[in-house]
């Protein structure tokens, strides 16, 4: 998620970090945050999601977790959970089960990677990094 990963460049690189909220209408409101507990495989982990409202209710459309790795130098999404209110789904594709082992689940994570880069093509043509610097983003 190129996009994604350039706009918390631009909040101010990835180890101060902590949200951004992006408005750019017509689109859905688009968050990224940090979140306070790793990933499965004990990585930092963003929740990205856009965000719609249903009778009052804050609904996902959709949400991605996913693990910051670096590789070659560069950061990486390894992304773990998926959520669409709308649609009523939610699936891990990587998952730490109480006893410690891990439930992978390959076809499922290669969906997501696929979905994730269609996503950032779209929220990269949809304006949302212009959206960003002119505002600057709402962030803590």
């Amino acid at each position: 998620m190129k996009t994604v990963l350039q706009i918390i460049e631009e909040a101010g690189g990835l180890a101060t970090f902590t949200w951004t909220r992006i408005e750019n209408p017509p689109f859905m409101l688009l968050v990224i945050e940090s979140l306070g507990e790793p990933g499965p495989n004990g990585h930092r982990a963003l929740s990205i999601a856009h965000y719609g409202e249903q009778n009052g209710d804050a609904m996902r459309d959709p949400e991605i977790c996913a693990e910051i790795v670096m590789e070659n130098g560069a950061a990486k999404l390894w992304p773990y959970y998926f959520r669409n209110d709308y649609a009523g789904v939610e699936r891990w594709n990587r998952q730490r089960e109480d006893d410690g082992s891990m439930t992978c689940r390959p076809s499922e994570t290669r969906d997501l990677e696929s979905f994730m880069e269609m996503w950032d093509a779209n929220i990269h043509d949809q304006g949302f990094l212009e959206a960003f610097q002119r505002t600057a983003g709402q962030r803590c």
